[in-house]
């Protein structure tokens, strides 16, 4: 699934396919300007922050249980968002430092270090990687991923996978080839 926030005419977060399939909203009311999301890929939350209504929440991937983690001022200076363990770690573009907040009450808001020109923060670690098994994506003997001669996109299922062409290029009636 992709993940993403829009707050154009009508602010939301959305998840769809990998290939854009299945566009389903799970937040479409009380948010006004989501402006960064992180996923608690074991748990399956989805946690975003709004510097309009200045709050961080959390739903889960059908979009219920919504919940406030926090509110407040300092929100508007946030941006990007990370989670990792008990903790949502973002940047704050008013003084350039990464903070931590509890993601379960709030609370502990901590100032960890101070950076140049941060606008965007990420954490990798091993438990945070999904482990990855056969899909449908996966090159074939001539080195086609997924038999598709441009771009092979997963589709509703790791099983599944729909070929795409790059600009310029049509896809085939084989619905695998680009002319």
């Amino acid at each position: 699934k992709l993940f993403f926030t829009d707050y154009g005419n009508a602010a939301k977060v959305e998840r769809c396919d990998m290939d854009g399939m299945n566009r389903t909203w799970i937040v479409d009311s009380k948010i006004e300007q989501p402006t960064a999301l992180a996923l608690d890929l074991i748990n399956k939350y989805v946690y975003w922050l709004d510097i309009y209504l200045e709050s961080v929440e959390v739903v889960d991937y059908q979009g219920r249980r919504r919940q406030t983690i926090t509110k407040g001022r300092q929100i508007r200076h946030l941006c990007g968002l990370a989670v990792f363990e008990n903790y949502l770690y973002t940047i704050n573009s008013d003084n350039l430092s990464i903070l931590r907040i509890n993601r379960y009450n709030g609370s502990d808001l901590q100032a960890l270090a101070r950076l140049d020109n941060a606008k965007e923060i990420r954490v990798y670690q091993k438990r945070t990687q999904a482990a990855v098994r056969s899909h449908a994506c996966e090159a074939d003997p001539y080195g086609m991923p997924g038999g598709c001669s441009h771009v092979c996109l997963l589709s509703s299922s790791y099983k599944a996978r729909t070929c795409r062409c790059r600009t310029g290029f049509i896809l085939g009636s084989d619905g695998r080839s680009c002319k």
